[in-house]
Formats: structure tokens, C-alpha cells, sequence
């Protein structure tokens, strides 16, 4: 794909300049495509250009919708988007996101007058952003993660490059339209602020439950809801896998869980080969100041004698009831024989 498209769009604008004067390119700008197959081949071509551009774009409206289906369903399975959207209908698929994501789409159509320029301009910041994104996520993972095991990798010069490129991209459809660019914060700022609201449920839950029982004593019934929907996020179980006994290495995966997740029980999960690999004694040790440091946090030691992998990923996630994305691990090391995605969605947080 990347190969046609550094042949066929400079193909394309190469031949739209020696057919046609600027002023007409100008003019035709919303359907050039047409206009130049209609000076070249005639009605016929026209036609078939047409035919062909609604197929592709077709094709495109299709994938984007199987994209985002797949994009917020992961979101909401990490608890960044209300569970609501998981509902599976009878023919297993997420129709609510589909909506969700058709009322979008329409809403944006509606907003721009259907102004193809703008609606355009959207999309391309909207592109650029992401892409933009996957920049400084690169960047985080060479910092933070240095020794996580890469299929592809990139230098510095290559990544700053890249985010250079992209930034100056969004900031030149800016220059050409600015309005455009509210447009993108329109629908970007409530996606933020409803991702925000999802991270900061409990505090928000909390600080109801605090005006509830300051003002609202007598209403008991949604006093108890709250508290029960606070019980049951809390009670949650998360599973971290850890190879040995460092203080260090458990401190900083108690203080992740504390600071971002809202489950307090947690099943550290203890592999080993053979018994003189098992470092159970060390983790119990350890244990002892973390549970005066985390006091909030319930843990529950579970040693095997097993290998790591994502069979014993799944025997754990059916055994316990712990979601796949609610399970932690360091960084698998280059002498494992798989890769991250075998794990089936398990986080790297240390």
C-alpha cells in the first residue's frame, strides 16, 4: 500500500498539472479526479472513475467502522470508555459502538454543511494527530521500556523526524483553515473528558458520596448504590506476575496498581521452574513492609511450579475470573518464544 501510494499520488497530481490550467484545477477541486478522466477518455472513463472512487471509498467507510469497533472495545475492556459499549448482540457484534460511532460520523456531516474541504481538513488532523502520537509513544517506550522485545524499530533521528513531519502537517491544515481545527476540538475535548471521567470514577464516586452524606442523608437508597458500585470496583481482583522477591521491583508494581487501578485485591502470582528457582521465601519477605507501605492492598501469594506463557495466562484468567487486561507483568525478555499479543491483552507495567 505504501508503494502505491507514493506511485500513484504524484503520478496523479503530476498529470492533473499538465492537463489541465490552475485556474480549472481550482475550480474542479471537489471532483478533479472526474473532471480530468472527462477531458482525457470522455463520459465513459468519467463514469467509470466514479464507480470506482465510490467502491474505494465504500471499502474505506466499511473498514473504519471494523477499526473502531475493535479500538473502543479494547478501550473499554482497559476501563477508558463505560463498559456500556461491550453489550453483544445476538449475531455477536458490538452494536452500540457501531451506532455510537454511525451518529459521530453523521454528526460531523451535519456540522460541516457537508463541505467536503472541511470535512477533509478534519480527518487529516485527526490522521496527523495519531500519527503524531505514535511518535512520542515510541519515544516512551525507548525510555521506559528499553528492554521490551521489538518486531520493528526505529532511531531517534528517524522518530523526531517523523513527529517534525506530522506536527508541521497539523499545523499547516490549521493555516488553511482554521476553523477546521474547532471542528476537531469539538469532538476531541468531550473524548478526552469522558476518558478523564472513566480514570477518576472512584475520586468522582467519593466526592457524590461525600455531598450525599453531607445534603442528602435521608436519600439512603442512592447512598447505598454508590457504595456498593465503589465495593464492587474495589473488590475486583488484579493478577501480577512477578519473577522474584526485589523489594523494588514489587514497590513499584504495588504503587502502579494503587495510583491507576481501582481494585485493592491483588493475586501475585509466583512461576518456577524447579525448586531451587523458587524465590517464594524472598517474596514473603518483601511482602512484610509492602503491606505496611500499601495497607489498602489484599494480596494473595500463589505459587506454581510452571513456565510463563499464555497458557498459563489462560489457566490463571479462567481459574481467578480476572479479565486478560487486568493481568501485569514485566517486560518479556528476547528469550521468550513468544510475543506480547500471544498474551492476549496481559500489561507491561514494569
Amino acid at each position: 500500500m505504501l508503494i502505491a501510494v507514493i506511485i500513484f499520488n504524484p503520478l496523479t497530481s503530476i498529470i492533473s498539472l499538465n492537463l489541465l490550467p490552475l485556474d480549472e484545477i481550482v475550480a474542479h477541486k471537489d471532483y478533479l479526479l472526474a473532471h480530468v478522466a472527462l477531458d482525457t477518455g470522455g463520459e465513459s472513463f468519467r463514469a467509470l472513475v466514479i464507480l470506482d472512487a465510490v467502491l474505494v471509498l465504500s471499502g474505506a467507510v466499511l473498514t473504519s467502522f471494523i477499526g473502531v469497533t475493535g479500538l473502543v472495545r479494547r478501550m473499554a475492556l482497559d476501563q477508558c470508555f463505560p463498559h456500556f459499549l461491550l453489550k453483544v448482540n445476538p449475531r455477536g457484534t458490538y452494536h452500540r459502538i457501531i451506532i455510537s460511532f454511525f451518529l459521530v460520523c453523521t454528526s460531523i456531516l451535519i456540522f460541516t454543511g457537508g463541505n467536503l474541504l472541511a470535512l477533509a481538513g478534519v480527518y487529516t488532523i485527526s490522521f496527523l494527530g495519531v500519527m503524531t502520537l505514535f511518535g512520542l509513544g515510541n519515544i516512551l517506550l525507548k525510555i521506559r521500556r528499553q528492554e521490551l522485545k521489538r518486531t520493528y524499530t526505529a532511531g531517534w533521528t528517524t522518530v523526531v523526524t517523523a513527529i517534525t513531519a506530522t506536527s508541521l502537517g497539523i499545523l499547516g491544515n490549521i493555516i488553511i483553515d482554521f476553523h477546521n481545527f474547532f471542528f476537531f476540538l469539538e469532538y476531541f475535548i468531550p473524548t478526552i473528558l469522558l476518558a478523564g471521567i472513566m480514570f477518576l470514577r472512584i475520586p468522582i464516586m467519593k466526592s457524590f458520596l461525600m455531598l450525599a452524606n453531607y445534603a442528602m442523608t435521608r436519600i439512603l437508597v442512592w447512598r447505598s448504590t454508590i457504595i456498593d458500585r465503589i465495593t464492587d470496583l474495589t473488590g475486583q481482583h488484579v493478577i501480577l506476575f512477578t519473577r522474584g522477591g526485589r523489594l523494588d521491583r514489587l514497590y513499584e508494581a504495588f504503587n502502579y496498581i494503587v495510583r491507576n487501578e481501582s481494585s485493592r485485591n491483588v493475586i501475585l502470582v509466583h512461576l518456577h521452574n524447579s525448586p531451587e528457582t523458587n524465590e517464594e521465601a524472598a517474596i514473603r519477605e518483601s511482602l512484610v513492609p509492602l503491606g505496611k507501605i500499601f495497607p489498602s492492598l489484599k494480596v494473595e501469594l500463589v505459587v506454581r511450579e510452571t513456565q510463563f506463557g499464555p497458557e498459563i495466562v489462560e489457566t490463571l484468567a479462567r481459574e481467578y475470573g480476572v479479565l486478560k487486561n487486568n493481568m501485569f507483568i514485566g517486560a518479556p525478555e528476547e528469550k521468550h518464544n513468544f510475543s506480547l499479543q500471544d498474551l492476549g491483552g496481559v500489561r507491561i507495567i514494569f
